[in-house]
Order: C-alpha cells, then sequence, then structure tokens
C-alpha cells in the first residue's frame, strides 16, 4: 500500500546506510505501527460488530446506536475495547506481514507476469491478505472470542486462558482454526481490492493532478506521496468497496469462530452450512450482511487511518528509497 510515486530519475541518499540493509524489518514495523493506529480508532465499533455478527443475546433486538448505548450501560466504557488486547497482539504481526508481503509480491509478480499493473496490484493485495491472515489466525480466533463475552457470564480470563481452553476443549491445533476457510476465501477479494483501489487512486491523483493532490515525501524529495486529506479519502473508499464484497464472508467466519459457544453450533461446522443457516434462518439483509452499516463506520476510518500511516511511517523509516539489489 505504497503511496509514493517517482518523479525524477536521481535518488537522494539516505542520511545512514545502516537503513538499507534492514529495509524489510523497517517495513514490517511501518505496516504493523499502521495497523494498530488503525484498530484502535475503531476498536469500540469492531466489538459492536461481533456482537451483531454473532446475534448475541443480549443484543440480537437492538440496532446499532440502541446496541451502542447497550453496552456501555451494561460494561461500562472499557466494554467497547474489550478483547482489544488480543487484537493488539494479532494486528501488529498482521498488518506488518500484510504491507510488507504487499510489496514483495508486488515486485515479485511485475518480474513474472507481464500484465497490466492492475492485475498486479490485485494479485499482490490478495496474496498479501491471505498470507498475514494464515500466520495470525489464531489471535483472531482467541480475539473474537473474548470481544463475544458479556459482563457476568465470562467464560475466558483472559487471553492465555482462552488459548488453553480452545486447545483443550476443542481439538487441539484444530481448534484455532476453526473458520479459516471463509476467512482465506473471504481475504482474497477484501486484501485484493483494498489494496488495488487504492493503489489506483494514488496512481491517477499524482499522475493528474500532483499539485493538488501529492507533495514531495519528507526522507526523498524525487519522490511523490499523497497529502494527507487525500490518502485519507482514498483509503475510506478502498474500505468501503472491499467491505461490500467480502461483508458475508465475514459473517460466515464470526459465526463459525464461536460456534462452540453458541447454542446453534451444529449449524456452523463448515463454511456452506454456515451460510446456507445464517441465510435461511435470519435471511440475506438480516444476516448475511447484519451490521454492515456499521462496519462502513468502522471500515471507512480504519482504512483511511492504516493507509495513511504506513504513508507516513515509509517517509520516517524512508522507505521511499528503494531496497539494495540482491
Amino acid at each position: 500500500m505504497t503511496s509514493e510515486a517517482t518523479i525524477a530519475p536521481p535518488r537522494s541518499k539516505l542520511p545512514n546506510s545502516g537503513y538499507r540493509e534492514y529495509y524489510w524489518l523497517r517495513s514490517f514495523v511501518a505496516g504493523g505501527v499502521a495497523s494498530c493506529c488503525a484498530k484502535t480508532t475503531i476498536a469500540p465499533l469492531d466489538r459492536i460488530k461481533i456482537l451483531f455478527q454473532a446475534q448475541n443475546i443480549h443484543y440480537r433486538h437492538l440496532g446499532v446506536l440502541s446496541t451502542i448505548k447497550a453496552v456501555k450501560q451494561k460494561e461500562g466504557f472499557l466494554g467497547f475495547y474489550k478483547g482489544n488486547g488480543a487484537m493488539m497482539v494479532r494486528i501488529f504481526p498482521y498488518g506488518a506481514i500484510q504491507f510488507m508481503a504487499f510489496d514483495r509480491y508486488k515486485k515479485a509478480i511485475r518480474k513474472t507476469i507481464n500484465r497490466s499493473e492492475h492485475l498486479h496490484r490485485l494479485m499482490a493485495g490478495s496474496m498479501a491478505g491471505i498470507t498475514a491472515v494464515m500466520c495470525t489466525y489464531p489471535l483472531d480466533m482467541v480475539r473474537a472470542r473474548l470481544a463475544f463475552q458479556v459482563k457476568g457470564e465470562h467464560k475466558y480470563n483472559g487471553i492465555i486462558d482462552a488459548f488453553k481452553s480452545i486447545y483443550t476443549k476443542e481439538g487441539g491445533f484444530r481448534g484455532y482454526y476453526r473458520g479459516l476457510v471463509p476467512t482465506v476465501i473471504g481475504m482474497a477479494p477484501y486484501a485484493g481490492f483494498s489494496f488495488f483501489t487504492f493503489e489506483t487512486l494514488k496512481t491517477a491523483g499524482l499522475k493528474h493532478a500532483p499539485e493538488l493532490m501529492g507533495k514531495p515525501s519528507l526522507d526523498n524529495p524525487d519522490v511523490m506521496v499523497l497529502k494527507t486529506p487525500v490518502s485519507l479519502c482514498c483509503g475510506g473508499i478502498a474500505g468501503a468497496i472491499s467491505q461490500t464484497i467480502s461483508y458475508p464472508l465475514d459473517v460466515t467466519r464470526r459465526r463459525m469462530q464461536l460456534s462452540a459457544i453458541l447454542p446453534d453450533s451444529e449449524k456452523c461446522r463448515t463454511m456452506f452450512q454456515t451460510l446456507k443457516y445464517v441465510c435461511m434462518e435470519h435471511g440475506i439483509r438480516k444476516g448475511l450482511y447484519r451490521g454492515l452499516s456499521l462496519n462502513y463506520i468502522r471500515c471507512i476510518p480504519s482504512q483511511a487511518v492504516a493507509f495513511t500511516t504506513y504513508e507516513f511511517m515509509r517517509q520516517i523509516l524512508h522507505l521511499n528509497e528503494s531496497p539494495p539489489p540482491k
């Protein structure tokens, strides 16, 4: 999700040659910081989304605003951040791997597939998202379990206890990967269209209106980056499009992750079984797309902050200078 475009052939030298030796590490850190900032921004709405998707018995009859009010009254302000500790443990490596992998995959695909740059972005984004999910899925499982708990009805006493309980009661390591298939299938279009949309908007903006939408990078004046308001806007649009496409599979993933603690667990064992059950029981709008309006409210600022923070971190960590040739 780089936000730069080279506007002149010369390259400014980095202030310290040691920076060149750790390009991958700096890219890793930039992605992790960007994702943590983004998720912390929308953590309260993320908790509400999980309660909506899994039809929590305490809140299933309420709308978005009523649920927000009810959570505050029942669980207090910190109730909005339940499960956020597990989310931070997961989201740093997730975001770090995803952003770093996107750059790597895009360069590799560009060398092997002589096609449109649009195809490179879409493929690299999808592959980066899948890679990040595969590496961090157990943490997402634990985070979902903790966020689904309601005050006074706790089944887990924290991250470590949740890990132990899932391992001993749900089939060992297989328990950590419940719902992985719909997650991977859903992540391909989500990450792919997210990266694709942002990169396309960025490239078009810097190409057709560089003075209006761009500015010189802090670490390399030969590179143009998006201005902060423009980057926020492009990131928000990317988030809205990608979420609309992949949301039904996100609902399926959550239902499968929480199936062991839901009363209808026997109906949510496989991806197609879960999709069919949710659709037949609750319908398309109130089942597969339940909570989508809330998700728009959370995904637009989340993606906007993620892309914009990553662009800023690229400048701070001198990532707008190409890594040394291997």
